[in-house]
């Protein structure tokens, strides 16, 4: 067991983690191949080890031990479109390939305990539209990487569950707001780190085929020294907060399964208004839904799935000054340019393939349509910004 644990974590490790562009704002809609092959439904469904961090009650579902281990390879695709020196210029992110690691690990301690071990990229963004000066050369680089524990008490078909959570976070802003109509400045304070604890709970009750789930995650706040700070007062506005949260979100999930079957749905809601920095740059709070099927053959199984949240960015008055002393038009540049969270419908298939009792591996492919946002920016002027999203997840499980 301990040699599995090491192994695990090293694991992780050693993949990292990079800037991606996630699905529901900056979260991602699912971790682990199961779960994002019915686009991230998992609170209402057992997923085997990889419910650690979603629904950690659903790990009880878990015979012996059982290690999870894979990863998703990211492909975001954004182009803007912005009117700056005079004319419009488009270009496209480069930042259009990443790598999400993914390793859990769940055991049945005795028939009422269990508990587990994950490390889990959950979320990020950025761009890099470095050399296009019509896109201010604008690099931005969120990273968020969690470490958990999930403990599970279960009695009858009444689950319980807590994770502690250590995350891992670093941010990076970087760009030249050199045009016509500003000064030439190159801003940006290298990358800043931040490191914090929260928490999951969850509450799962099963009978008779049927799956009730319940989730709350706690807010994160990491604190990111000199990066929005730097960004805003490079652009001459007064901004002291370096602090940006991982928000808290709550959910519901239920699923039925009917033979080889199961159909499940899944509601919950990020509050990115409460988190800070996200607040600051109106960022509205994201009810997500999520409809999902399964078909179990025993050795094989298939999976489709569909996930829908309203962006939480919008467009704001060009001449207006928010409660955090930020203009409109600037709000609308860095969130259309650095972070633009506009994707909303996702479709997902996925599947499974059992080599033996003890060893499968699942696969799983994402879609987010394309989208695309125009505001006016910091001078007035159109911003627009088409983003659509490609992943493919792969893991291999292994029951002992």
């Amino acid at each position: 067991m301990k040699k599995t644990i090491k192994l695990a974590v090293v694991a992780a490790l050693a993949l990292g983690t990079t800037s991606v562009f996630a699905t529901n704002g900056s979260a991602l809609i699912g971790m682990g191949a199961k779960a994002r092959g019915m686009a991230g439904l998992g609170i209402g469904m057992s997923h085997g080890a990889e419910s650690a961090l979603v629904n950690p009650a659903l790990i009880t579902s878990v015979k012996g031990t059982e290690v999870s281990f894979g990863g998703t390879i990211f492909m975001p695709h954004v182009k803007n479109t912005n009117n700056l020196g005079g004319g419009p210029g488009s270009a496209n992110s480069d930042a259009s390939l990443n790598l999400i690691p993914e390793v859990s690990l769940a055991t049945n301690v005795n028939n009422h305990f269990y508990w587990g071990v994950g490390m889990w990229g959950t979320g990020g963004m950025g761009v890099d539209y470095r050399g296009n000066q019509g896109q201010m050369s604008m690099l931005t680089n969120l990273q968020i990487m969690q470490f958990g524990v999930p403990l599970a008490y279960k009695i009858d078909g009444l689950s319980i569950a807590v994770t502690p959570i250590v995350q891992y976070g670093s941010l990076n802003i970087h760009y030249n707001n050199g045009s016509g109509n500003a000064t030439n400045t190159t801003t940006g304070n290298g990358v800043s780190q931040d490191y914090k604890w929260g928490y999951n709970v969850g509450l799962a009750y099963q009978t008779d085929g049927l799956t009730i789930g319940a989730t709350y995650t706690s807010q994160i706040d990491m604190n990111y020294k000199g990066q929005l700070s730097t960004a805003m007062q490079g652009m001459g506005v007064p901004y002291t907060n370096n602090k940006l949260s991982t928000p808290a979100t709550y959910g519901v999930g239920v699923s039925y399964k009917f033979g080889g079957s199961t159909i499940g749905f899944d509601y919950k809601q990020i509050k990115w208004s409460n988190a800070y920095g996200y607040k600051d740059f109106d960022w509205k709070d994201q009810n997500v839904y999520t409809v999902g099927y399964q078909y179990d053959a025993n050795t094989w199984a298939a999976r489709l799935g569909y996930n829908y949240a309203k962006s939480p960015i919008s467009e704001q008055a060009q001449s207006s000054v928010n409660s955090a002393g930020l203009p409109g038009g600037l709000v609308n540049t860095f969130n259309l340019l650095g972070f633009p969270a506009i994707v909303q419908s996702h479709v997902a298939i996925g599947g499974t393939y059992k080599f033996s009792k003890q060893t499968s591996v699942d696969l799983a492919y994402t879609y987010a349509f394309s989208t695309t946002n125009t505001y006016k920016n910091y001078w007035g002027q159109n911003i627009s910004t088409t983003h659509s999203q490609d992943g493919v997840s792969a893991q291999l499980n292994y029951k002992f």
